[in-house]
């Protein structure tokens, strides 16, 4: 497993982490010990980089960690965030980067966790009212508190990330990347990052599933999923973008890869300090997406990538009206 030097934390980063959202909702139905041994199955691989948020399962997904943490602690980098705040709906869900909702917020999760610090500590989103210096100061008041090892920011824009680097230095930048998901203002984030030192660790790699190829309607949705509600999902705009995922396919069959492994690889291949943490229930998955760090993609391999399934060509938003919001 590949990993990545961060200039400012005293730990690397695995090229493949794993996404933990889905064990507690959004996808369907769930199974605590069918994701713990997930989680196991992970780490024993070098995938060893945790990834949670408080507002999953509303603090469940961090508590589902804090078994598998219970033993494994040394062996895991264990990352986690604030900063959104659920509702009673999803479209109640707001925002909260003010030093006491922080430093709340994080002994919150430590709780949950039941360890006494945590590696990376992401703010979730930027609530856009608190100064971005204010939120960078109490997070370095976290990290002198030896509360946490590390300040990671997610969905955040070139300028904050600059202010907020000038204050407290960040390591890792969390955002939404992949083939469906590109271009614009997150490249020059990532560009950025390198600069600073920081790893950009893509989330949605597989565009929540989408470039697997594996769901071809909404039948193939099973219960309380967030899909439902995706306008990349919706009928028309996913009759469109099969029309790219099978392109992908069959770059993909001939390389001897699957869908999904492609997809992750070129995440991969857009620089050297990308991290990609894709989330699976499922075993076969899990490993399947860790494969994509020996899948070598040439630049042939590239172009192809890039004339099959071009920049803005995936139809529909990545969320939902109610959800939808631009970097801070």
């Amino acid at each position: 497993m590949n990993r990545i030097a961060l200039r400012h934390a005293a730990f690397d980063l695995p090229a493949i982490g794993l996404g933990c959202m889905g064990m507690s909702e959004f996808y369907g139905p769930t199974d605590d010990e069918l994701s713990l041994s997930v989680m196991a199955r992970s780490v024993e691989l070098g995938a060893n980089l945790l990834d949670t948020a408080d507002m999953y399962g509303r603090g469940s997904n961090e508590e589902l960690l804090s078994q598998y943490l219970k033993n494994h602690r040394a062996q895991v980098i264990l990352a986690t965030k604030c900063g959104l705040v659920r509702g009673e709906t999803p479209a109640q869900q707001s925002r909260d980067t003010s030093p006491n909702y922080i430093r709340a917020a994080c002994e919150a999760s430590l709780r949950r966790l039941k360890v006494d610090t945590i590696d990376l500590y992401y703010l979730h989103r930027l609530d856009g009212v608190t100064p971005i210096e204010d939120s960078m100061g109490e997070l370095s008041r976290l990290h002198e508190a030896g509360k946490i090892r590390a300040v990671g920011l997610s969905e955040v824009s070139p300028k904050s990330l600059l202010r907020a680097h000038e204050v407290f230095p960040v390591s890792a930048v969390q955002s939404e990347y992949s083939l469906a998901t590109r271009g614009g203002e997150v490249e020059a984030v990532i560009d950025l990052c390198g600069e600073i030192g920081a790893a950009f660790v893509a989330y949605s790699p597989l565009s929540r599933g989408l470039l697997t190829g594996a769901y071809r309607s909404k039948a193939d949705l099973i219960g309380l999923d967030f899909r439902f509600v995706l306008p990349r999902f919706e009928e028309v705009a996913l009759i469109a973008n099969l029309t790219l995922v099978d392109a992908l396919g069959k770059i993909a069959a001939s390389k001897g890869a699957s869908s999904a492994q492609v997809a992750i690889s070129w995440v991969l291949h857009r620089a050297p300090h990308m991290a990609a943490i894709p989330g699976t229930r499922s075993l076969k998955r899990l490993e399947e997406n860790i494969g994509s760090t020996t899948l070598a993609l040439s630049m042939t391999d590239l172009e192809l990538i890039a004339e099959a399934l071009p920049v803005d060509a995936f139809q529909g938003e990545r969320y939902p009206a109610f959800l939808a919001s631009k970097p801070e």
